[in-house]
C-alpha cells in the first residue's frame, strides 16, 4: 500500500512539473466584433478598413477584391512540438465598386472550415473569390483524370 501512495505522488509530480511546462502562445490578428462594427457592408472602402481594424495579413490572390485576417492559438506542452489549438480567418470581400461587400468569420473544427459568422451583400457574390473555389473543389477529383486516365477505371 505504502508503494502505491508513493508511485501515485510521483505520478502526481511529474504531472504538476509538465503542467508548469505548458506555454500557450497567440499568432497574427484578427479584428473582434466591436472593431467590425465600426463597418458598413456597401460603404466602406478599402481605404476605410484599414484605418479602422488596420492591414490585413493578407490580400486576394487573384486582385484587391479581398482581405484577409488570421489568428492562431498554439499550445506548448514541454518538449512536444507546438500543436496549433485554435484559428480564425477574417474574410473581408470587396464589391466591383470598391466597396466593402461582405465580411465573413471562419474557424477551424476537425479539418473543415466552418463560418462563425456573416454579413453579406448579394452582389459580392457574382464572382466568386479565389479562396472559395479552392475550398469548394477539395474532394472535387477524380484522380484517373489527374493521373491521364480516362477516369471509367
Amino acid at each position: 500500500m505504502a508503494t502505491s501512495g508513493w508511485r501515485a505522488a510521483r505520478l502526481l509530480v511529474l504531472l504538476l512539473a509538465l503542467a508548469g511546462c505548458a506555454q500557450v502562445r497567440n499568432s497574427g490578428y484578427a479584428p473582434t466584433d466591436a472593431e467590425l462594427a465600426a463597418l458598413e457592408v456597401g460603404r466602406d472602402t478599402r481605404e476605410d478598413v484599414i484605418a479602422a481594424v488596420g492591414r490585413p495579413t493578407a490580400g486576394g490572390v487573384l486582385g484587391d477584391t479581398s482581405f484577409y485576417y488570421v489568428q492562431s492559438r498554439f499550445r506548448t506542452l514541454a518538449f512536444l512540438a507546438p500543436q496549433e489549438i485554435e484559428r480564425e480567418v477574417l474574410a473581408l470581400t470587396f464589391a466591383p465598386d470598391g466597396t466593402l461587400g461582405a465580411i465573413e468569420r471562419f474557424g477551424l473544427e476537425d479539418g473543415r472550415v466552418v463560418p462563425l459568422s456573416r454579413r453579406v451583400t448579394d452582389e459580392v457574390f457574382a464572382d466568386t473569390t479565389f479562396i472559395r473555389q479552392l475550398l469548394g473543389n477539395i474532394g472535387r477529383f477524380d484522380a484517373g483524370r489527374f493521373l491521364g486516365g480516362d477516369g471509367d477505371g
